[in-house]
């Protein structure tokens, strides 16, 4: 066979991966090349032939669903990019998108970059706080959101603000289906703020449109979509998984992709697998836990063939359960926004042979070593950081880790104070911040504790005047309101001091060390 007719989505065993991967080989997946690529023309125009083909299924906690064809974001997409056009907003220009998966938040992100512009999807559980530190900091010249948060997004200079609803579709409908794009691959496409580091204001990670090429490795060994899949991933497309992995991957690849809105419900999700025929599911360990911890789940008669996790290793006890009762072993997905993805266990892939509690192993043309604190590279089986290879340099992860004789990877907890609960990942800091502004607590420590549904939660230690439940109420609600829903501490022990280093700074490892104290003595 010609190998140059071959695609790497052809090739489905882990040997076939690693020899016939080349970087350049990514390239072929695509129309455009590095002086003319634009993102939305790669996941939405191409696969436009049909007004019958769905390109994402809607699924919503209130029991509804939704399809949008490629055709339609096709068509819809270029009319917003008009949109922005006659509003005078430039392209490189940022646009923040504050919306749960639904028509107008697809639209957005795909004219967006179809006119140039930057997107930044933000989380639709901000706070007013969470919300005003990401605005200040990218500087949009306009925010899409709905009238739910509308309240919270008033009030900001220079911002052009749309609200879903008759006058926004309005404005659309006024607006012609055609638009001709004109980004390079160089051109930002997209800002992506991390979910939680040790600086107040977490990063914006800078994507360019050609950070899609590069995005194959991660879904062709990480998650393993290949052309025919039904995928299916509910985690929130504000963050890296549901945003990159969950949406642009499959989506590029031509294969139908399913978003949940709303609260998460197991029971929802699993009908909808089943009405969609779901083929392949990547999601975080927290919505196997649910799915495990759900009484009266009907799990017959799904159609899964792969199944991939990431944010957080997965407990033995779960593992169990997807593979018993899911007839899958579930394959970890490790990477950072920062780094992308590094580990991979190639679903889809029969020759790869799973270890239990395993990170998985280095997709085809990435290094990845585990490090001591003087940069040397640790022996097999003795814990470091794990880093990556990246243009000549070692780039830390933050994360402990060590790799076994056999080439596995195996995860062995933070480096940092960052906070993963229920795939999400917070800054203790960021935290601690929140709760210091209620006048009755003098100190606070944050630090994560084990909880067997949510992997973690947050556990502050508080200094305060009054130690009573009436304060533990009043700081919870307080810092659901000022940083995110899901942000916030669910347990809380009032303490005379909080432990300090020579310098006088917090010291979290101590109350780690406690708390794991505790639970060995149990």
């Amino acid at each position: 066979m010609d190998q140059s007719l071959v695609r790497l989505t052809d090739f489905t065993t882990y040997s076939d991966a690693h020899l016939h991967f080349k970087p350049e080989r990514l390239w072929d997946l695509f129309d455009g090349n590095r002086e003319c690529f634009n993102i939305a023309h790669e996941c939405v125009d191409r696969h436009a032939t049909s007004s019958e083909r769905v390109a994402v299924r809607i699924v919503h906690a209130d029991g509804r669903n939704d399809a949008l064809t490629f055709q339609q974001l096709a068509e819809r997409s270029n009319q917003f990019a008009n949109l922005l056009k006659t509003e005078g907003i430039k392209s490189g220009e940022r646009v923040a998108i504050m919306l749960e998966p639904e028509e107008a938040y697809y639209v957005a992100l795909f004219g967006c970059m179809k006119a140039g512009c930057i997107a930044v999807p933000l989380f639709t559980l901000f706070g007013e706080d969470g919300l005003k530190l990401r605005i200040e900091d990218c500087k949009p010249a306009a925010l899409l959101t709905n009238s739910e948060k509308m309240p919270i997004a008033k009030g900001f200079s220079n911002l052009k603000l749309w609200v879903t609803g008759p006058e926004f579709e309005k404005q659309m409908a006024a607006q012609k289906s055609q638009f001709s794009w004109e980004t390079k691959g160089d051109d930002l496409a997209c800002f992506q703020y991390t979910s939680g580091t040790t600086r107040e204001l977490p990063d914006a990670i800078r994507h360019t449109h050609r950070s899609l090429v590069t995005l194959m490795s991660a879904a062709l060994y990480g998650t393993g979509i290949r052309p025919g899949d039904r995928f299916c991933c509910p985690s929130s497309i504000a963050w890296g998984h549901g945003l990159w992995h969950g949406t642009l991957a499959p989506l590029a690849l031509g294969v139908e992709t399913m978003s949940y809105a709303g609260r998460f419900d197991p029971k929802r999700l699993v009908q909808a697998m089943k009405d969609f025929g779901t083929t392949n599911l990547s999601a975080a360990a927290t919505h196997y836990r649910l799915m495990m911890n759900t009484e009266e789940l009907e799990l017959q008669d799904l159609k899964l063939e792969k199944l991939t996790f990431t944010g957080e290793p997965i407990d033995s006890e779960t593992a169990n359960f997807c593979e018993v009762t899911l007839n899958q072993h579930p394959r970890s997905m490790y990477g950072t926004t920062e780094v992308g993805v590094i580990l991979v266990s190639y679903p889809g892939a029969i020759d790869f042979e799973m270890k239990p509690g395993s990170l998985g192993k280095p997709p085809p043309g990435v290094d990845v070593r585990i490090h001591r604190p003087d940069g040397s590279e640790a022996n097999p089986n003795e814990t470091g950081e794990i880093v990556v290879e990246r243009r000549g340099h070692w780039f830390p992860t933050k994360d402990l880790g060590r790799k076994d004789n056999d080439g596995y990877f195996f995860h062995g907890g933070r480096a940092d104070d960052v906070i993963i609960s229920a795939g999400w990942t917070m800054s203790a800091v960021e935290i601690e911040d929140a709760i210091l502004r209620h006048d009755d607590v003098l100190e606070a420590a944050c630090i994560g504790v084990p909880d067997t549904a949510r992997g973690h939660v947050v556990k502050a230690f508080l200094v305060a005047k009054r130690n009573n439940l009436d304060l533990v109420d009043e700081v919870q609600n307080m810092v659901r309101e000022r940083l995110s829903q899901h942000e916030y501490p669910r347990l809380i022990e009032f303490v005379e001091e909080l432990p300090k280093t020579p310098a006088g700074k917090v010291n979290r490892k101590v109350l780690r060390d406690r708390e794991r104290s505790k639970l060995e003595e149990k």
